[in-house]
């Protein structure tokens, strides 16, 4: 035996003064020692005491199941090792023949802690073998047909779950309904649901007001959810599922289906203190997100199985909502319900094109790395069937939501709706006759209640839309992909909701010829940079979006002019995009740049920018080898590459939080892999290194520890200070560098304009008591003439851009607004109020 068969204990656990326990005392004297010291991989029927046992009859076995009762009822609860052995061997008997009677399994249940003489009867599930047990009185109770009085009441109790600890256990509930319709004794057909939770109680409640006519049906489909235990319904399943709808009726299903799809909905995540006693005198104090029952996610994904025949763009719409809801992030645990979330992602992906488009507008709002992979499989899957590439069926898939141009109008009495797309942002304007509304007309919500709900969902699902096809877009960059026109025109150009973007972006129109122009749509025409009407275009030709790394910096700058000269600002940052070119030092490294090495990065704030821009990330935790590092990678399929970006824990004591993952990661080399082998980054094309660099840029811009104005005195880091101070008052990146362009342009029109200029890498600002320093890189702050440092933390909730009629011809940054902001509240600094700022003044 090996040296863990010696491990102790407490020889009075066997000392009990029953028949069974004398009897079996030399058998489990043999058997425990050999279960403790078996390794993890040996099962209990390879022990040799075990093997004897299983030679003897049935009612010999069923005493040495009562005796290993007896002895785990006599364990202390600290003895977390031998009440689980004793549970293991106990389990395995149950899976057997044993002969045992009623009163048997009444004095089993009693030693498992069930008291019926209890006015309110409780108990605790670990470590006793419930489920087997009551697999063994099902048994009992179909071979004799009836139960007597105690037993059938203990049955009866966890049917109803009016026993403490077995009240939200599904599979005893439905086991114990099992037993009693076996006996005739159930009032069939009937279903119950775990009532910890308002989608438990509306089923409870729905089941107990039906119909006597329909209960039959119903109950039968509700009886199916709570099977619904494995990742996606087996075929056998489906067909039960959809005959079951069939007989009851399919629009009555969806009806009812979304009522509690939408209750689902609504359910409130609350986060809750818990405690949990050890009972050997420590205490773990913890935080819970209460959703669902467990019981109830598994009857939630039943439902959502049966819906995926009958969803419409209601249920579609319900379903994407879920889906976003159950991958929340939850602090300690991860997605809110993985499960029932995937369950929501399979049903999208299996009802064709608008599926798709659904599953586009969720996967921008979920960061889990496999989620975004199993959407991306889902998306192909589609695709194959119909034959396209999966970008094309995500083009086929974006729905019109019935605008022309961006536009819908839509007319409910002596009331006129016009839902617009004005700079990526759905509004809804109200008229009567000519006279604007400020809002809805309390007076539809009567008499066009429904109309008025489809209008709003419209506008939601056109705004999530809008903002996901953007992204998408802007992502798309490195793809270099290349459409005819035939296919630009009918789901780009002419296209109700992505004409609002392809119309304020430049594209480069290649000819059959090889030759191309970069075009721009103005004035109802095709322009070049400098405003010069092009030709009509061929259905030949072939239309790519416009990368400023495929032309010249003057061509580029014709750009920029040419936006700003007709105020138009497109969707995405195009003629202002940042580019990465390789340096000298980057082609003397040959396989590694180091550009962006050497930053400190806030790890969690890193991770969600990453998969927002489709990178893949495991967050690094304390948990680690101390000397690993991770790898932040993007794949780029158009090349048959993969960019890395490598980061490093940064060990420091407490550095990290309540579920062991390090607060802050240092930056290494950024590398291009085709397999497992590293490739020459002169041999990477100009626009994939110059998307992935401005990707890295964007990470450190914004995760850096160097942004955030309290960090240094939030005691931050001490052997970090100086590279704070670096970044938060250094060089320029080229995000900065394109910033300073646009302050350049607008400083000199605003009203800081007159106490404002740019010099070198700063905002300059003239205030009453100081001249101050905006870093522009950072947005931090020195004032003038010691540099003394000013902290000043931004309203994260402000989206002031200094003055709102301002125009930029991209969308803003977060830093540039915040930048504008302290400018201003700056340049009358003798009228600011609040204390922590005029200490510091």
């Amino acid at each position: 035996m090996p040296a863990k068969s010696k491990a102790l204990y407490n020889p009075a656990i066997l000392e009990d003064t029953s028949a069974e326990a004398v009897e079996m005392k030399p058998v489990l004297t043999e058997l425990l020692p050999q279960a403790l010291g078996k390794t993890y991989n040996t099962k209990p029927s390879e022990l040799p005491a075990y093997q004897a046992v299983r030679t003897q009859d049935a009612a010999y076995q069923g005493r040495l199941a009562l005796a290993l009762a007896m002895a785990m009822h006599r364990c202390a609860q600290s003895d977390y090792q031998i009440r689980s052995t004793l549970a293991e061997l106990l389990s395995g008997l149950l899976r057997g023949t044993l002969g045992l009677g009623e009163d048997d399994y009444l004095r089993l249940m009693q030693l498992y802690g069930l008291d019926m003489r209890d006015a309110n009867p409780t108990l605790e599930l670990w470590p006793y073998p419930w489920g087997l047990t009551l697999a063994q009185v099902a048994r009992l109770a179909k071979k004799q047909g009836q139960l007597g009085e105690p037993l059938r009441e203990v049955v009866a109790a966890i049917y109803r779950g009016t026993i403490g600890g077995l009240r939200n256990e599904l599979p005893l509930n439905l086991k114990a309904q099992e037993i009693l319709n076996l006996t005739g004794e159930a009032q069939a057909p009937t279903v119950v649901f775990a009532d910890g939770d308002p989608f438990g109680l509306s089923l409870n409640q729905f089941v107990a007001d039906l119909a006597p006519a329909a209960v039959a049906n119903w109950v039968t489909l509700l009886q199916m959810w709570q099977k619904a235990t494995a990742g996606q319904p087996t075929a056998k399943l489906r067909k039960e599922l959809d005959a079951a709808t069939a007989a009851i009726g399919p629009e009555a299903v969806r009806e009812q289906g979304s009522t509690w799809l939408q209750v689902l909905a609504n359910i409130p995540v609350v986060e809750r203190p818990r405690v949990h006693d050890y009972g050997d005198g420590t205490v773990y104090n913890y935080m819970s997100w209460d959703f669902l029952t467990d019981a109830n996610l598994v009857v939630a994904k039943g439902l959502i199985w049966t819906m995926q025949p009958l969803a419409d763009a209601h249920v579609l719409a319900q379903l994407t909502a879920l889906a976003a809801k159950c991958f929340r992030k939850i602090p300690g645990k991860g997605p809110l319900a993985a499960g029932l979330g995937n369950a929501c992602l399979l049903v999208l992906s299996q009802n064709g094109l608008p599926g798709v488009a659904a599953l586009a507008r969720v996967r921008s709002k979920i960061r889990q790395t496999n989620t975004q992979e199993i959407i991306a499989r889902y998306i192909a899957q589609e695709s194959a069937k119909l034959g396209v590439s999966p970008a094309e069926i995500e083009d086929m898939a974006v729905p019109e939501f019935g605008l022309e141009n961006g536009r819908l109008v839509e007319e409910l009495g002596e009331y006129t709706a016009t839902l617009t797309l004005t700079d990526g942002k759905a509004d809804v304007q109200w008229r009567k006759a000519d006279k604007p509304l400020k809002s809805a007309p309390a007076a539809l919500k009567a008499t066009h209640a429904d109309e008025l709900k489809e209008l709003k969902t419209t506008q939601t699902q056109a705004q999530q839309t809008y903002t996901a096809q953007r992204d998408r877009l802007d992502r798309s960059f490195v793809e270099e992909r290349r459409m005819p026109w035939p296919w630009f025109a009918q789901y780009y150009f002419d296209h109700g909701l992505m004409s609002e973007l392809a119309r304020r972006l430049i594209w480069r129109l290649r000819r059959p010829d090889g030759t191309f122009q970069d075009a721009l749509y103005l004035d109802d025409s095709w322009q070049d940079a400098h405003g010069k009407p092009l030709p009509a275009l061929g259905a030949d030709t072939q239309v790519q979006l416009w990368h400023p790394v495929l032309t010249t910096a003057t061509e580029v700058l014709a750009w920029r002019e040419l936006l700003e000269r007709h105020q138009l600002r497109q969707p995405l940052k195009q003629a202002f995009r940042e580019v990465y070119l390789l340096t000298p030092p980057e082609e003397r490294t040959n396989t590694y740049s180091n550009r962006m090495a050497a930053h400190i990065l806030k790890q969690h704030q890193f991770n969600s920018l990453a998969k927002l821009r489709g990178w893949r990330y495991r967050l690094l935790g304390a948990y680690d080898k101390g000397y690993d590092s991770e790898i932040a990678s993007l794949p780029l399929p158009a090349h048959n590459l993969t960019a890395e970006y490598w980061v490093s824990e940064v060990y420091a004591d407490g550095e990290w939080n309540d579920t062991g993952i390090y607060n802050y990661v240092s930056t290494d080399q950024v590398r291009f892999t085709r397999g497992e082998a590293p490739v020459a980054l002169p041999e990477i094309p100009a626009l994939a290194f110059s998307e992935v660099m401005r990707d890295v840029d964007l990470f450190v811009g914004v995760a850096s520890v160097g942004n955030d104005p309290q960090w240094r005195d939030n005691g931050g880091l001490a052997q970090f200070r100086n590279y704070w101070e670096s970044y938060s008052f250094g060089d320029l990146s080229e995000v900065a560098k394109t910033r300073k362009l646009a302050l350049e342009r607008l400083v000199p029109r605003l009203k800081i304009g007159k106490v404002s200029e740019i010099k070198g890498n700063f905002l300059v600002v003239k205030g009453h008591r100081h001249t101050y320093k905006i870093h522009l890189g950072s947005g931090n702050i020195l004032m003038e003439p010691n540099d003394q440092y000013l902290c000043i933390v931004p309203d994260r909730s402000s989206r002031t851009m200094g003055d709102s009629a301002v125009f930029l011809p991209f969308e803003g940054d977060a830093v540039l607004s915040i930048i504008l902001s302290k400018a201003q509240l700056l340049m009358d600094d003798d009228k600011i109020t609040d204390p922590t700022i005029l200490r510091q003044l």
